[in-house]
């Protein structure tokens, strides 16, 4: 359910296209912003429930399954900041209407796929699209506002995509009953040809010519290094065998990823990810932090409906109200708890947010088959639901208190791409889980559950010890 929401620093991409000067038709260039965002945050949040439909419908393997969310989340992930860039410099109007197009089209072929590979290419396509649309869509909103019209621009884009994931898996689970999960990607039409329409005839186009060249080695190697990782890793975890192919595809990861950062480094301030950033010792905690935070909140999100469904018996549409409080409670505190760490410092919010969090998934070993909803899964679901909304804007305010007015686009498009990577990774570690079935897959949520326990409360020993007063990165200053 992590797709449900924007992630932590979305919002913080809207302050890369500070350079309009507003909009003749500013309502519709929100409409259209909002759409265009919508279909990534409905497709993120409906996959969950659908993912046991999916499964059954192809006769897929566990690393396929895997690899159902995966091939949506790896794209995204490694080409987030670049497709943020490319909008920079060849427009983001036009950019992110390319980024609708191939998003709308990839709909289409995954509700029409004949096959899992036809619907896994269908997914990967998607996730190129996300990451074309999502960063111009936020970028066109900081050019079209200004001031304060700005912040309730992005406050309502913010807003009407937590309410669009928290309907989407109800509209899911429906769909999936009513005609079977085909069906929750051929909404994405509709949704799509709108923004299209919308975007062409009333978003006025905005670049930043003097913006570098986008970083096309270090998005490919980005790309190679996390697919090889994540394949790696997936077949590890689907098959239970660590061998030589398991050894050589994680190790040849490892060796992208090496490469990354080392053509990053020979770029300088013009690279996709510049190193200097994290000079910052709160920049690097902060890093983590979502890395560790956000993964576990995807892959334990990602196990919960699953469970509800494969092991505990609920159907697709009981899944999906199971999950309900998540995205409406985090939206709701977000924002008090962003005027709250206005005052206080995010050190405090991200150190209390995580332990509760913790506290929630230790409460998720207890969900059994025969256990009712009241209080053996709504009880975890609301407090992983409070301590993300203590966390989630604080991390945003953190992030952008990290660099100076001139990095905040590019630290904002790198904490969000960091935490789809958390989850990407994560996923990649669950087949182990999700191979098992009945009384086990309850038993692996259990384990699954403790370890996102573990890992949320390293993010708030991360916070606690990282954010003292938090500074911009000399590098950047």
């Amino acid at each position: 359910m992590s797709g449900a929401l924007p992630a932590p620093c979305d919002r913080g991409l809207a302050e890369a296209g500070r350079d309009g000067g507003g909009a003749a038709h500013p309502r519709l260039v929100l409409a259209t912003c909002v759409l265009a965002s919508s279909l990534a945050f409905i497709d993120g949040s409906v996959l969950n429930i659908a993912l046991p439909a999916i499964r059954e419908s192809f006769g897929a393997t566990t690393a396929e399954v895997q690899w159902v969310m995966n091939a949506f989340t790896l794209p995204l992930s490694a080409l987030l900041l670049i497709g943020g860039a490319a909008g920079d410099l060849y427009g983001r109007r036009r950019t992110m209407l390319w980024g609708i197009v191939l998003f709308t089209a990839a709909s289409l072929l995954c509700g029409f796929a004949p096959s899992l590979e036809i619907f896994l290419i269908g997914r990967a396509l998607q996730g190129i699209g996300a990451a074309m649309l999502m960063p111009n869509s936020l970028a066109i909103l900081g050019a079209a506002f200004e001031g304060e019209t700005r912040g309730k621009a992005v406050g309502t884009w913010a807003a009407v995509g937590a309410a669009a994931g928290a309907v989407a898996p109800l509209l899911g689970g429906w769909l999936i009953e009513l005609s079977g999960w085909p069906l929750i990607f051929l909404i994405n039409l509709p949704i799509g040809a709108a923004a299209i329409l919308l975007g062409w005839s009333y978003v006025p186009e905005s670049q930043n010519e003097a913006r570098p060249a986008p970083d096309w080695p270090g998005a490919l190697l980005a790309t190679l290094g996390l697919g090889a990782l994540t394949w790696g890793l997936t077949q590890w975890s689907a098959g239970g065998l660590f061998g030589a192919a398991e050894i050589a595809t994680i190790g040849g990861g490892i060796l992208f990823l090496l490469l990354f950062l080392w053509a990053e480094r020979r770029r300088g301030p013009q690279a996709m990810v510049p190193l200097d950033l994290f000079g910052s010792r709160a920049f690097v905690g902060l890093t983590v932090f979502t890395f560790l935070l956000y993964g576990a909140l995807a892959g334990l999100m990602l196990l919960l409906p699953y469970t509800l469904i494969d092991g505990a018996g609920y159907t697709p549409v009981e899944a999906g109200l199971a999950v309900l409080p998540f995205p409406i409670l985090v939206a709701a505190g977000s924002p008090l708890m962003g005027k709250l760490a206005g005052r206080i410092g995010p050190r405090w919010p991200l150190t209390i947010g995580p332990a509760l969090v913790a506290v929630g998934y230790a409460l998720g070993a207890r969900i059994d088959e025969s256990g009712s909803y009241l209080t053996h899964v709504l009880p975890p679901i609301l407090l992983v639901s409070a301590g993300m909304a203590i966390a989630v804007a604080p991390l945003t305010t953190a992030v952008l208190s990290a660099v100076d007015a001139h990095h905040v686009g590019t630290a904002s498009g790198l904490n969000s791409a960091v935490s789809r990577a958390g989850g990407l990774i994560v996923v990649a570690l669950l087949g182990a889980v999700l191979s098992l079935q009945g009384a086990n897959l309850i038993a692996g949520l259990h384990d699954a559950a403790w370890i996102g326990a573990a890992l949320a409360l390293a993010s708030a020993a991360i916070a606690l010890l990282t954010l003292g007063k938090v500074r911009p990165a000399p590098g950047t200053g």
